[in-house]
């Protein structure tokens, strides 16, 4: 059979989808249905057809499954940003354990036997909402012409107003709320991407969970020049130490904007209030400038090294604290960031005597986790304001055996082994990417490597550099276990590598994404 686009069939949920749809069948097509979990047996409307399967969306459910929750939020079917809110916490995370499970199998050509020898349970949270230390509302407007901000629908860029998402701190519904009032008071525009005009691109929030120091970013459509700088963002006169506070004489980025800071100022926790110019016609959010017009350029937070071989994940008394600036990379589960890292703290072994090589190092926050058990690690990152942030980072902490280079990994790891091994094709020395400390023969073989890439995974040179490199063990902590899986096939190839050990990590719940930390050893 057939369906035609607008059909609607009742068809029974036996599986979901690596995307968190729900996956049944019907006269022997397979339809991939939205908004239906496993169990559920539904009327769904076909959206599109395949020549063998079609994607539906639920327009009934029929019989409910025994794991169906009522979503806490009234508008997770039209967000992109929570697929599985309908579905039990404890099915959450056996969904998650089996993405991983399937796409090493299925993707990375590793046996069932050998994954269900390493693979441990996947960690859970205890707050499976209100995690997410950092949001990034799109500002617009309605079919009215209102000013709204929230989040995209899936798939698209038509913004669901939503200024109390239930996985963001409750603090963002109010500063929400504070900057549309101003808007729609001074007749401020909001950016329109069709026509590249208005002003109010996003609102981005962060917040410190153990400092409680609260961070607001306006992403405005202006350009630096159209305002000083100088003026715009001064110290207190007379105390270079202070922070950048605002002054009444700057020029303003936003129409009343003295009376804006003036009401964020009284938000409990508010500690910086920035603008980021973004004129660019582009998905990116942030541009590269950043002005603090009140307050700090930064904020902190804490976070506490954890001991992963107990089942409680007690904390062990060491933290480490982070300056974090609205460009920084920084996970956003703070809770489920001191597991994960201390998953990776825990299978890289260190016992004080070991090198390590820290890949996409951020803001520092894996290296100096590892730095308090190792002899020397070296970090690796492309974004110059982040290595920046990490050597802070470090001197903030007093570690003194981590060092930071800027640069992209497949790129700084096989140009230092080039020069280190004694050949003369690379000017990386020279050229001041990495620096005469880490010339050595230790960091040349180093015992560790650890990495963690965005979700498009590891490149090929970096892969082969770090194959060159043999080290004795590699932690891999990834964000996309499917990518995960095409670098951990190419790091077992030939047999150099093998999996010891492999857990996820539940950092977004309520989504279908999972953290992954993996154990490679040397054969």
């Amino acid at each position: 059979m057939n369906f035609q686009k607008n059909d609607t069939v009742t068809v029974t949920i036996e599986d979901m989808g690596s995307d968190g749809q729900g996956i049944g069948r019907a006269d022997g097509f397979t339809l991939f249905v939205k908004d239906a979990v496993v169990g559920d047996t539904v009327e769904a409307r076909i959206v599109k057809n395949k020549k063998t399967y079609a994607y539906a969306r639920t327009e009934k459910v029929v019989t409910p499954s025994p794991f169906r929750v009522e979503p806490k939020c009234p508008c997770h079917r039209q967000c992109g940003g929570c697929q599985l809110q309908a579905l039990s916490y404890e099915k959450q995370l056996e969904f998650k354990q089996d993405k991983i499970r399937n796409n090493l199998i299925r993707i990375g050509g590793f046996s069932p036997k050998d994954i269900d020898r390493c693979m441990e349970p996947i960690v859970g949270t205890e707050q499976p909402f209100r995690y997410r230390n950092k949001a990034q509302y799109p500002v617009g407007t309605d079919r009215d012409g209102n000013v709204i901000a929230g989040f995209y629908a899936g798939r698209t860029h038509s913004i669901v107003a939503n200024t109390d998402c239930l996985l963001g701190v409750e603090e963002n519904r109010e500063i929400l709320e504070i900057i549309l009032e101003h808007m729609r008071k001074n007749h401020i525009s909001a950016y329109d991407e069709a026509t590249g005009e208005g002003l109010v691109r996003h609102v981005l929030i962060r917040k410190g969970f153990t400092s409680g120091e609260i961070m607001v970013c306006l992403v405005l459509n202006k350009k630096m020049t159209d305002v000083s700088p100088q003026e715009a963002g001064r110290r207190k006169e007379g105390d270079k130490n202070s922070p950048c506070t605002y002054s009444s004489s700057a020029l303003e980025w936003i129409a009343g904007q003295e009376e804006l800071l003036r009401r964020l100022s009284q938000v409990k926790g508010m500690t910086s209030v920035s603008v980021n110019c973004n004129t660019e016609r582009t998905n990116v959010i942030l541009g590269r400038e950043v002005v603090t017009i009140w307050g700090s350029p930064a904020i902190t937070d804490t976070i506490h090294v954890r001991d992963m071989n107990r089942p409680d994940f007690p904390i062990t008394g060491r933290e480490l604290s982070f300056s974090i600036s609205p460009l920084s990379f920084y996970q956003v589960n703070p809770i489920q960031t001191e597991k994960l890292y201390s998953l990776a703290l825990a299978y890289a072994g260190l016992t004080g005597r070991e090198t390590v090589w820290d890949l996409y190092c951020g803001i520092g926050t894996i290296s100096l986790f590892l730095a308090g058990s190792a002899k020397k690690v070296c970090g690796v990152e492309i974004v110059p304001q982040a290595i920046e942030d990490a050597r802070e980072n470090a001197q903030r902490n007093g570690i003194a055996n981590a060092e930071f280079f800027v640069g992209k990994a497949e790129e700084v790891l096989p140009a230092f082994y080039a020069d280190a091994a004694g050949r003369e094709d690379t000017d990386a020395i020279g050229s001041g990417l990495l620096s005469p400390a880490s010339d050595s023969a230790d960091m040349l073989h180093p015992d560790v490597i650890v990495v963690d890439p965005p979700r498009k995974g590891c490149d090929e040179a970096c892969l082969a550099a770090m194959l060159q490199m043999r080290p004795q063990r590699i932690v891999y902590v990834s964000c996309d276990s499917a990518t995960l899986a095409r670098d951990l096939k190419v790091l077992c190839e030939g047999g150099q590598y093998r999996i010891e050990r492999l857990r996820g990590v539940d950092m977004f719940s309520q989504g279908v994404h999972v953290e992954t930390a993996v154990l490679l050893v040397r054969t």
